[in-house]
């Protein structure tokens, strides 16, 4: 069985360096050590991610197991044979073992915003996100076979529940931030009309994500609901385009 399916289809938070790929500023400087000059990663940083892969994995099929609030992160760095100190050097957090696509989910919206098309609003180059996400049916679309023991166990814990919440509003400000600087602002002080139109993205996705959430983990079948969730999700971004005439 492979891993994932094994994990239930777990994984659908945490940073692209799990899967290999650069982080937000687009890979390393290669005075660094960890990427040659033409962006590859080295051995060196290969191996840190490996590392990390290993640690997320472990740690997600014991909290699947035996839910988050049961599992030490000692018991997490037995499993993964590293020691607790290097746990908490590729995871701060406890809770970012699990939600460990938190940093991807941020880096997909910078770079769906700084590197849209030309005649292409913010609003649009999230849409075109969002979407696509579903099409492949990624961890971050919330709808996908096997990622009902991830949310579940989401649910059942409030140390996850809370850090899911403070996740949201962490992307609420880096939109709001991209969206100033979009319109020319200050992404450091934006100002209302950024706050606004930030937080009203993001609440529309929100709810569009829950109520398929729901759909799925009341047994509706996964196809049914990606169906459903893309004419939503039109929908929604059609009202926001509405609302946000200029395309935030």
């Amino acid at each position: 069985m492979a891993e994932e399916e094994r994990r239930g289809g777990a994984r659908t938070t945490g940073g692209g360096e799990a899967d290999g790929r650069p982080g937000a500023n687009g890979g390393r400087s290669g005075r660094t050590g960890f990427t040659t000059e033409d962006g590859r990663l080295t051995l060196r940083e290969r191996k840190k991610l490996q590392t990390r892969q290993r640690i997320s994995g472990e740690a997600t099929l014991l909290f699947i197991e035996r839910g988050f609030d049961h599992v030490t992160v000692a018991e997490v760095a037995r499993a993964a044979e590293v020691s607790t100190m290097t746990v908490f050097n590729y995871f701060p957090r406890k809770e970012d073992l699990f939600l460990d696509r938190i940093p991807e989910a941020r880096e997909l919206i910078v770079r769906a915003v700084r590197e849209r098309g030309a005649d292409e609003s913010p609003l649009a180059a999230l849409r075109a996100l969002v979407l696509g996400l579903l099409a492949e049916r990624h961890p971050l679309s919330v709808v996908g076979e096997g990622f009902e023991r991830f949310w579940r166990t989401v649910l059942d814990s409030p140390a996850l529940r809370a850090r899911g919440r403070e996740a949201i509003e962490e992307m609420e400000g880096t939109l709001a931030a991209l969206l100033a600087e979009a319109a020319g602002g200050d992404a450091d002080r934006p100002g209302q009309d950024a706050r606004l139109a930030a937080a009203l993205i993001v609440a529309g996705v929100r709810a569009a994500c829950a109520g398929a959430l729901a759909r799925q983990l009341g047994g509706d079948p996964v196809d049914e609901v990606a169906v459903e969730q893309a004419e939503v999700l039109r929908r929604t971004f059609d009202a926001l385009e509405r609302a946000l005439p200029n395309g935030a």
